[in-house]
């Protein structure tokens, strides 16, 4: 079997830092290069409230530490972040979720997972770097018309009703069967056909081990177990 037998899922919403953080990682570090790589947008906030769990930025003490940690990592890596939370955080992100759902439906397959691709790559940095409020529909209209054009921005923005509902709907309750409780949620099928499921930036190191590549020994990787 060859390198494309190692597969990851990654359930991303751009609400989530360290999401932000692992998708960052999964697009930029080169040991990730030969893993076949699917992003799936779901709601955060559907994902807490099916687990009957507690926004992270609600618990005393957590709140903190949540932005300690994610300046931690970002540091360790190098991955360009605000060093504050952006204004308003965390927002709604509802209607930015259920354009990126209705675009893996408008053009589902390879071809959907490119143009994912290349709207997270503007859309989570426009919050986490630039600071901009993405969750606002003129904004991440913007930045879909600026990726997609205008006439597949404005598909998209017409399904969000009704097919961008449905899909970020399945897409979460599908991240919620396979044991999610928060974000970044990994997937993870190594070459033998193992299957396992990882939570968090600070196991990125297990996800690798599982893939079975091999570890650098540079940078944020030597704090990974």
């Amino acid at each position: 079997m060859g390198p494309s037998a190692r597969k990851l899922t990654l359930y991303v919403d751009v609400v989530s830092p360290f999401a932000y953080e692992a998708y960052w990682l999964l697009r930029n570090d080169p040991i990730f290069k030969d893993v076949e790589t699917t992003y799936i947008p779901i709601f955060l906030g559907g994902l807490m409230k099916a687990c009957g769990n507690t926004a992270p930025i609600n618990i005393k003490n957590k709140d903190k530490w949540i932005n300690q940690t994610r300046n931690r990592w970002s540091k360790l890596f190098n991955i360009p972040m605000l060093h504050d939370s952006p204004a308003g955080f965390p927002p709604n992100t509802l209607m930015v979720m259920r354009a990126l759902a209705a675009l893996t439906v408008l053009k589902p397959g390879k071809e959907g997972q490119e143009l994912l691709v290349r709207v997270l790559d503007v859309l989570f940095p426009a919050y986490w770097v630039e600071g901009k409020p993405t969750s606002e529909k003129e904004v991440f209209g913007a930045i879909l018309e600026g990726v997609l054009g205008e006439e597949v921005m404005g598909r998209v923005m017409n399904m969000l009703p009704k097919e961008g509902k449905e899909t970020l709907l399945g897409n979460t309750d599908a991240a919620f069967k396979n044991g999610a409780f928060g974000l970044p949620w990994f997937v993870v099928v190594n070459e033998k056909g193992e299957r396992d499921t990882f939570w968090g930036v600070d196991h990125l190191g297990l996800v690798v081990r599982h893939l079975g590549l091999e570890r650098p020994g540079r940078g944020g990787w030597r704090a990974l177990l």
